[in-house]
């Protein structure tokens, strides 16, 4: 399937050397306002060349925009739009056309569906994430509109240098909109996307990992901060059920996990529990633990996710593989222009599709009217 959501729907299509990529969006309500440059904007932040861990295919990733916004505003009909491809070289991917990768979807893709576009991995890339991206920078403008929702992402761990910055070590810095703009702009101007102070150690761990012609990766967190109380439904809809299928829709995301995740399980309950005490008239929590969701449910809390990524599969090292014609055993060593790491692109991604997942969890609970805002 290339179609996610169930009343804000996004289907994604291209492939990454094929002429364009794009998205298409249903369901956005009528009248709210949106720029072109909004979306271009969250693409800038996707598109190869951010710093100099990125892969240096030149891709400028102008947007077009085909329909669905009119005058600023959204008009409630499908918002349609695309990215053409202008930096591409398939001529790189010529001689191990028929010899697959490893740690790419090239065999897998190969032995069930027998014929494949092999150039830069087709549909499997990471760069078919544009619609994605699409998708996300309306829904993020959507529920920023109607709620004031922020969602922020950034990496924790590059290899194993592991930051001294995340949400439970300072969960009352979320608490400011203020802090959360600071954060943006500090986590933007880093090439690791990561806030850290040890962010020099990650690069020198990255640039040792390209000297030695290999790869890292990472994890990221992701948090939502503004969602209301109620998002989400229990059992096979679940708000962290919804969340895990669209961040594990893409293909470089290895773990996920909520609040403490797999922390969780070295505490007692007495620990891990989150509890309760009134502050005028309102029912609080006094630790998150749970990660801003219990029972499917949202809390009302920040919403705090963990996402593992692996490292960019393809690496200059001379590796075992078969050919697919002659069937026998065979050395490969990938050209082409890669990411040593691809941690700090997914971030955005992850944004996206966390937007696109509460945006549609709101509209079906009846928190966001489907027609017009």
């Amino acid at each position: 399937m290339n179609t996610f959501g169930d009343n804000f729907r996004v289907t994604t299509w291209g492939e990454s050397h094929g002429k364009a990529l794009g998205a298409v969006i249903d369901g956005c309500p009528a009248n709210l306002p949106i720029l072109e440059e909004d979306i271009q904007n969250e693409l800038n932040r996707r598109r190869p060349g951010y710093s100099i861990f990125s892969t240096p295919r030149k891709e400028e990733d102008m947007l077009e925009i085909l329909s669905g916004i009119f005058e600023g505003k959204t008009t409630g009909t499908p918002i349609s739009g695309l990215v053409f491809n202008k930096g591409q070289k398939s001529k790189d991917y010529s001689k191990i056309k028929d010899t697959p990768r490893p740690g790419h979807a090239d065999l897998n893709y190969f032995l069930k569906y027998g014929n494949y576009d092999y150039r830069g991995g087709g549909r499997s890339s990471g760069r078919t994430t544009i619609g994605n991206v699409i998708g996300g920078a309306v829904a993020k403008k959507l529920i920023e509109f109607t709620h004031n929702i922020k969602i922020i992402g950034y990496s924790t761990k590059i290899g194993k240098i592991n930051g001294d910055f995340d949400y439970y070590k300072n969960p009352e810095f979320f608490e400011s909109d203020s802090n959360i703009e600071k954060l943006f702009e500090k986590t933007e101007n880093n090439p690791l996307r990561c806030p850290s102070k040890n962010s020099d150690e990650m690069k020198d761990y990255v640039l040792d990992a390209m000297d030695k012609k290999d790869s890292v990766g990472g994890i990221i967190e992701i948090i939502i901060k503004g969602i209301p109380q109620g998002v989400g439904n229990p059992v096979f809809n679940k708000l962290e059920g919804k969340l895990g299928s669209a961040f594990i829709g893409i293909n470089a995301v290895k773990g996920f996990e909520i609040g403490r995740g797999f922390e969780s399980s070295d505490l007692y309950g007495s620990e891990m529990n989150d509890e309760y005490y009134i502050d005028e008239n309102s029912i609080n929590e006094k630790t998150n633990n749970a990660g801003g969701i219990i029972g499917g449910i949202s809390t009302g809390s920040p919403v705090v996710l963990r996402v593992s990524i692996k490292p960019t599969p393809s690496i200059s090292k001379i590796q075992d593989s078969v050919n697919l014609i002659s069937n026998e055993n065979e050395k490969i060593e990938i050209g082409g222009r890669h990411d040593p790491i691809i941690v700090p692109r997914v971030i955005p991604v992850l944004e996206s599709m966390a937007a696109i997942t509460v945006a549609d969890l709101m509209i079906s609970g009846g928190y966001i009217n489907p027609c017009r805002l």
